[in-house]
This record gives C-alpha cells, sequence and structure tokens, in this order.
C-alpha cells in the first residue's frame, strides 16, 4: 500500500512542475492551514450573526437591529461600508450640533452678561 504521505508529494511535484523543498512543503502546508483556519471562523462568525439575527427578529424592539444584521449577512462588504460612513457622518452630525449649542449658550450668557 503506497504511502499517502509521497503520494500527496508527488502530487504536488506534478503540479509544480519540480520536487519541493522541505520548507516549501511546510510554507505551503501553513498557507493551507491558515486559509482552512480562517474559512472556519468565517463560518463559525457566520453561525453566532444568524442566531443573533434569529433572536432579534423574535423581540419586537430588536428588529431594526435584526433588519441590519440581515443585511449585513447577505451584503458583509457593502454593509461595512455603508455603516463607515454613516459613522463618519454621525460624527460630523454630533460634532457641527455640539458646536451650535455651544455658540447659543456663549450667545446668551453674552446677553444676559
Amino acid at each position: 500500500m503506497p504511502d499517502p504521505q509521497l503520494e500527496r508529494e508527488l502530487e504536488q511535484a506534478r503540479r509544480h512542475g519540480r520536487w519541493l523543498a522541505d520548507d516549501e512543503l511546510a510554507a505551503l502546508d501553513a498557507q493551507q492551514q491558515q486559509t482552512l483556519d480562517l474559512a472556519q471562523g468565517q463560518r463559525q462568525t457566520r453561525r453566532k450573526l444568524v442566531l443573533l439575527t434569529g433572536i432579534c427578529l423574535l423581540l419586537p424592539p430588536l428588529w431594526p437591529l435584526a433588519l441590519g444584521l440581515t443585511l449585513y449577512l447577505l451584503f458583509p462588504r457593502t454593509t461595512q461600508r455603508f455603516g463607515l460612513i454613516a459613522g463618519i457622518l454621525l460624527l460630523a452630525a454630533g460634532a457641527l450640533l455640539t458646536l451650535l449649542l455651544l455658540s447659543l449658550v456663549v450667545a446668551i450668557l453674552m446677553a444676559l452678561f
């Protein structure tokens, strides 16, 4: 019975056109393991988000959060970009409102004194 390690190395040699050195094999294995770990982490995150969305759907006050999570699950990149833009706009609006209120307070204090 052939050794599975040798079979795997032979297949890799055929794909790359040459035998790979030990450090090249180790780097290739590490890259494949990293890819598998990343995919597993993404699956776990998606599972948690789906569960949280289901819980939010059961509680009416949390429906906006459920909508946001659903949009994130369906369109992760677009939702991240939209969230970033919305966050920047919210910070800018908050800063503008703070400056407006501060100038209003200063104007009232100047009128009184």
